[in-house]
């Protein structure tokens, strides 16, 4: 084997996926060489993120091996050869644990695999680890009692993101350059936007949700469905990965996803598109440096030959009022079950309490609350809570027309994607995330109307545009400031929302950002990642 001089082993952590594999199938670098490389750095980093918390180290290290003998023997090498990869704790691997934190299900150990995971195995992906979530999955940091808690690669003090935190934070650190993730409520997006990379949620639908066992947290509702996707560092390896993920669903599965073939984002042009943009919804205005950002990609892509124009915002009170329905229609039981004696931590205790309340209650105490200056909070307490049948059937109604209404939407407006913030602040500090569900509607609005959306990383909050936030007596405005302070270098990056079923239009737009915010001095992505460790 012979390795290109300009090219040492230690550089290897800074390829992208497909540069990784191209290097493995030309002979200029090792699987196993490869493999051994980012376990030492996952080593080095992984105590102050942690981010890897079921490592499979031996077993990578075997399969590197295995792969290897592949190419010597000349057989065919599948798109992911010999790639590290990691993935989510809540997706089974076999002879792991999936526990979605809760130390109930600590043991609950899978032997069988789901279809996204044997198409990694498959295409040749080296799966390392699983990486931390948070408890339950239902909040927008990483931290629970099994596992601990995840830290942000750009501050130790700031949470990488959740539910998937640990697969944003271990990529961004250089321990793998993809990983295998799920959006709820903006579980990919809001992590990649927390940690200076890319992540993509593709339509409701498109992907198998067979890797995820249900039985932990089956509600039995299909009103939103969580969905599988990538995070990485390139929107070339996203689109990759969306490439073999989507494979899966030309047959049948147990979820019935459709069989929509995929389709490659770079035989798509920027040029002559229409696309709108927005830089608040309207109910938690988003940071000066998200906002700047925003902007700046509507006036790239102007510049690519795209039309922009600036367009309103989804209405995200209702996106708020069917989400929060949603998720709390069934009371708490199946939160019950997961979670047995143990308390829920700090940051989603408010929701899991509100699961178990009456409606009746909820409703004083939201108008209590707004009477004390609480609108934030009094619009998510007002908005959860058991439901009878007939009044989840009008949340699954309101669903659809909600969707019906965002596509004439972009119909009327003759849009082809939308560009906007993927969350109101950068990276909160750990805890914040409790006083903050708000600041999470600009991602939770695209899970409701089941739509493709992406969050590719774009600038740095600079020194001085921290925060102009005008703050009274709400809980949720003050901490949005408090986050604020002293976010100056932090990464941040723009949304990209397309039609349903067009998650190649967003990918698309996604790598013409990508393209332009690369040639700047703050674009995140440097080839010496700044870990602050």
């Amino acid at each position: 084997m012979t390795r290109t001089k300009t090219r040492s082993l230690r550089d290897t952590i800074h390829l992208s996926a497909s540069e990784m594999a191209g290097a493995l199938k030309a002979g200029d670098l090792s699987a196993e060489e490869v493999v051994d490389v980012h376990i030492d750095h996952i080593q080095k980093v992984n105590p102050a993120l942690n981010a890897v918390v079921i490592p499979l180290f031996d077993e990578a290290r075997a399969q590197a091996r295995m792969a290897d003998e592949v190419r010597a023997r000349g057989e065919p090498l599948g798109a992911l050869y010999g790639v590290p990869v990691t993935i989510k704790e809540q997706y089974k691997v076999r002879g792991t644990q999936t526990t979605l934190g809760a130390t109930n299900k600590i043991g609950n150990v899978y032997d069988d695999e789901g279809p996204l995971v044997t198409e990694l195995r498959a295409e040749g992906a080296i799966i390392l680890g699983k990486t931390n979530i948070v408890q339950t999955l239902l909040g927008h940091e990483s931290d629970n009692r099994v596992y601990g808690r995840s830290n942000n690669p750009w501050d130790l003090g700031r949470t990488p993101g959740g539910s998937s935190g640990g697969d944003a934070a271990i990529v961004a650190a250089g321990g793998a350059p993809l990983a295998l993730a799920s959006d709820l409520g903006g579980s990919i997006r809001i992590p990649s936007l927390c940690c200076g990379v890319h992540g993509f949620k593709p339509t409701t639908g498109r992907l198998t949700n067979d890797d995820f066992p249900g039985e932990l947290l089956g509600y039995g509702q299909e009103a939103i469905l969580p969905q599988p996707g990538p995070i990485a560092r390139t929107v070339a390896d996203l689109a990759l990965a969306m490439a073999v993920f989507a494979r899966t669903s030309m047959n049948a599965t147990c979820d019935n996803v459709p069989p929509v073939p995929w389709t490659d984002p770079t035989t798509i042009s920027i040029k002559g598109m229409r696309i709108g943009y927005y830089t608040d919804n309207g109910l938690l205005s988003a940071s000066p440096a998200l906002r700047r950002a925003v902007e700046e990609g509507a006036e790239a892509l102007r510049s690519m030959g795209a039309e922009t124009v600036p367009v309103d915002a989804p209405d995200p009170f209702e996106a708020m009022r069917i989400f929060l329905g949603v998720m709390t229609a069934g009371g708490v039981a199946q939160m019950k079950s997961l979670l047995g004696a143990e308390k829920p931590i700090p940051q989603i205790a408010a929701a899991v309490k509100g699961m178990g309340t009456p409606r009746l209650v909820l409703a004083m105490v939201a108008r209590l609350m707004a009477a004390r200056g609480q609108h934030h909070n009094a619009r998510v307490i007002g908005n959860m809570g058991a439901l009878k049948t007939a009044d989840y059937w009008h949340l699954v109604e309101a669903r659809t027309d909600y969707r019906i209404s965002f596509q004439r939407a972009l119909d009327a407006a003759g849009l082809d994607a939308v560009i906007c913030p993927p969350h109101a602040v950068p990276a909160v500090t750990h805890g914040a995330s409790e006083h903050l569900f708000p600041a999470v509607s600009y991602a939770f609005t695209y899970n409701v109307l089941g739509a493709p959306a992406g969050v590719v990383s774009t600038t740095r909050v600079r020194p001085g545009e921290e925060s102009d936030r005008d703050v009274g007596k709400d809980i949720a405005d003050r901490t949005a400031q408090q986050v604020e302070q002293g976010s100056a270098g932090l990464p941040v990056g723009v949304q990209v929302v397309a039609r349903h079923w067009h998650d190649h239009v967003a990918l698309a737009v996604m790598e013409a950002l990508e393209a332009h915010f690369r040639k700047k001095e703050e674009y995140p992505l440097q080839p010496d990642f700044p870990i602050n460790i």
